[in-house]
């Protein structure tokens, strides 16, 4: 790919960009509306409404108008006398299928009902009306809450149930309600953000990009240390692209690694935006991969460890995930890259015995489960990775190449894979 002349604070040689960027354009609703740093409210001046935009109110009314229509459809059964159910698209192995032509996964059509008068199923059919109701309050409001939230929002004890009639919570705990909040989006067809609902912050970026946060200009290139939090809402009405400069994105997996790429400050020397998840990335991080591949051509290339949940990561970021089949199309990344760290880098970039973490049962299953996933069985380059892997019978995490030089991997590793274009896809 032609690379285009950026202006560098650094004399280093930017490393090959990785072919495929489009020419990035300016997202046509990033009018940005106040810059971060500004000068806080004043004393005694009370704030500005929140305003609701008119695609946010027009995507509210709809999640309403379905939220209706399941109490409604209840409502319907009650009065003519049959049995009040929900019907619950399985979220399981078994319901998800691999489009091999769009490279993603895909939820099929199996479903489960929830009976009110079923001993087995009436604690989730109460559970799901309790948040769909609670959502319903939070589209009226326009406000949002975390799943934790969420979960105390729907938490009370029920008066004369449980052992000795002491009361029985709706929620035992916040898995259960998360759990029952996916079930919600899928019931109605409406993605989490659409809920008002939003995960714990995890994920930090930095880079050459200018991104509107709510209509808080957010100028990526001057984070200092820390960077920019990804939130757990990235959608369109929230987040919007001003300003894309980047040729690519670095993905790493973990913090570590991202504040050594920060710290060299790799994203101006070789024009890239540089990215990480704290491991298995949210939805949020995903989202934000997933949009600036989509709207502004940007090639997704990963750093992970060469190991079964590296192998893992990139298959989440790459495919999809079972238990989120439903929203592979807006979270998959289907022409993602695996940079490494890889297998045969042991001997490849000298590294010692020190570096060796030995693998272990759990990681010897996970990797022959990794290879039969159908993306993985029929790709020569990724069965031959894993088969050395195994035959090596150990492990390496990406902060192993620091043995070689504390910036090595930022100096020598990552730029020559990245001129070489030797990745795994």
């Amino acid at each position: 790919m032609a690379k285009k002349t950026t202006k560098k604070s650094s004399n280093k040689t930017a490393a090959k960009a990785p072919s495929g960027k489009k020419v990035a354009k300016k997202a046509a609703s990033g009018t940005s509306t106040g810059k971060a740093g500004g000068k806080g409210t004043k004393t005694g001046v009370k704030a500005p409404a929140k305003v609701r935009t008119a695609e946010r109110a027009g995507r509210d009314a709809e999640t309403a108008q379905k939220l209706t229509g399941l109490a409604d459809s209840i409502v319907k059964s009650a009065l003519s006398g049959r049995e009040p159910k929900v019907e619950v698209p399985t979220r399981s192995a078994s319901n998800t299928k691999w489009n091999k032509s769009r490279g993603i996964l895909q939820m099929g059509n199996a479903v489960q009902e929830r009976q009110l008068f079923n001993l087995g199923q009436a604690r989730k059919f109460m559970q799901t009306l309790l948040h769909g109701q609670g959502i319903n309050e939070l589209i009226e409001a326009d406000k949002t809450l975390s799943l934790r939230g969420m979960f105390y929002k729907g938490l009370h004890t029920i008066q004369g149930t449980g052992t000795g009639g002491k009361g029985e919570k709706t929620f035992d705990d916040q898995t259960e309600s998360d759990s029952i909040l996916e079930d919600l989006e899928v019931s109605i067809g409406s993605l989490r953000e659409e809920l008002h609902v939003f995960a714990k912050k995890r994920g930090t970026m930095v880079g050459n990009i200018t991104v509107i946060d709510s209509g808080d200009e957010i100028n990526c290139r001057k984070m200092g240390s820390g960077g920019y939090a990804v939130p757990s809402i990235c959608e369109p009405d929230r987040i919007q692209f001003e300003k894309v400069d980047a040729d690519f994105i670095l993905h790493d997996e973990e913090d570590t690694v991202w504040q050594r790429f920060n710290e060299d400050r790799f994203w101006e020397t070789h024009n890239c935006i540089l990215t990480e998840g704290s491991g298995q990335p949210t939805r949020g991080v995903r989202r934000m991969l997933h949009r600036l591949h989509k709207e502004h051509g940007l090639p997704v290339i990963c750093l992970l460890d060469c190991d079964p949940w590296g192998h893992y990561i990139y298959s989440v970021i790459k495919q999809g995930s079972i238990s989120l089949a439903f929203e592979s199309e807006r979270l998959a990344i289907p022409e993602a890259k695996f940079l490494g760290i890889r297998s045969k880098d042991y001997e490849a970039c000298g590294l010692s015995d020190d570096v060796k973490i030995d693998l272990n049962d759990r990681d010897k299953t996970r990797a022959k489960q990794i290879a039969e996933y159908p993306w993985f069985a029929e790709h020569k380059g990724w069965q031959k990775e894993i088969k050395k892997m195994m035959g090596n019978g150990f492990k390496m995490e990406v902060e192993s190449l620091i043995t070689k030089d504390i910036s090595y991997v930022t100096e020598v590793y990552v730029p020559e894979r990245l001129k070489a274009e030797d990745w795994l896809s």
